[in-house]
């Protein structure tokens, strides 16, 4: 069995394409297409496997595109499961305008999904021991806000680690429960999380605040070309990123939240293990369109990184 399990509740069929400039009406001809699985869970457990280490992914899967999203995972050698749902799952597009250099993203909602339909992911959950239980992506707009919180007491009562990325009310209900290891919210969603915008002092009082309050153990804030910093009952780190140029920031924070998952699973500590979630965040933002990060950028750039 593998020690690390996630959840992702509404994955996507990532599309992605380039071209030359985005205009209105006109035809555009796209080049560079390809298609990626997408949704936090799946590319955490994408990340881990990458870098060597045991994950298994669960996720909700529907019609041709569920298939299809299967089928990619399938290519990727990643232990998975599909919990059948009568709707289709998402296609999502992404498009890079070479002239500009910018992404533009278009993201469906997803389909609805019935309670019953949810309701395997807790049995799997209750029959996974010990390890980490990683449930990132946003929920079905359907689903309660607190399904997750469900998630996370039943992970905590067979002793797994709980992990949390996700936004809006499920993130707020569920570290209401207080039942997270580690949660890795982005700046944006700190923001949202407490209402205001926040400065890098700001920033750190919040993720503490978190800590103090025992919502959870750790809390690694993921802020792009700013870095990232970590929050603990020792206090709060601030790491900047490593200076790359930048192809897509699509994908850096699953890379993140991945590669940290990973190294925790290995026994490593937390700063170090947040060190190699910077690399691997850094190293995904080279890589084009809807790419992970690879093993090779993310070993160059960790030892930029680490304590000396």
């Amino acid at each position: 069995m593998a020690s690390i399990l996630t959840f992702t509740l509404n994955p996507s069929v990532d599309l992605f394409s380039e071209v030359k400039a985005v205009r209105p009406i006109r035809k555009m001809r796209t080049q560079q297409d390809r298609a990626d699985p997408g949704g936090g869970g799946l590319n955490v457990a994408r990340v881990v496997t990458m870098l060597g280490g045991a994950a298994e992914a669960v996720f909700l899967g529907g019609g041709p595109t569920g298939d299809w999203l299967d089928s990619l995972l399938g290519k990727e050698n990643i232990p998975r499961r599909m919990l059948p749902i009568a709707g289709q799952t998402r296609v999502s597009f992404s498009v890079n305008e070479k002239s500009s250099g910018y992404d533009y993203r278009f993201v469906r909602g997803g389909p609805d999904i019935a309670a019953d339909e949810m309701m395997p992911c807790l049995d799997i959950a209750r029959g996974h021991k010990g390890g980490f239980v990683v449930a990132s992506g946003s929920l079905p707009a359907s689903a309660p806000p607190d399904f997750f919180a469900r998630l996370a007491r039943t992970a905590g009562e067979n002793g797994s680690r709980f992990v949390l990325d996700t936004s809006g009310e499920a993130l707020k209900t569920t570290l209401a429960e207080g039942r997270v290891y580690l949660v890795k919210p982005s700046m944006g969603e700190l923001e949202e999380l407490f209402g205001s915008e926040l400065d890098e002092k700001a920033a750190c009082e919040a993720a503490l605040s978190i800590v103090k309050r025992g919502q959870a153990e750790l809390v690694a804030v993921s802020m792009g070309a700013q870095g990232a910093l970590l929050a603990s009952a020792e206090g709060a780190i601030r790491k900047p990123a490593p200076h790359v140029k930048v192809r897509s920031a699509i994908g850096a924070g699953d890379s993140f939240l991945g590669a940290m998952i990973w190294a925790l699973n290995e026994g490593w500590v937390a700063e170090d293990a947040f060190e190699l979630g910077i690399a691997a965040g850094a190293a995904a933002v080279i890589t084009p369109g809807t790419q992970l990060c690879r093993r090779t950028d993310v070993e160059a750039l960790y030892p930029t990184l680490t304590r000396k």
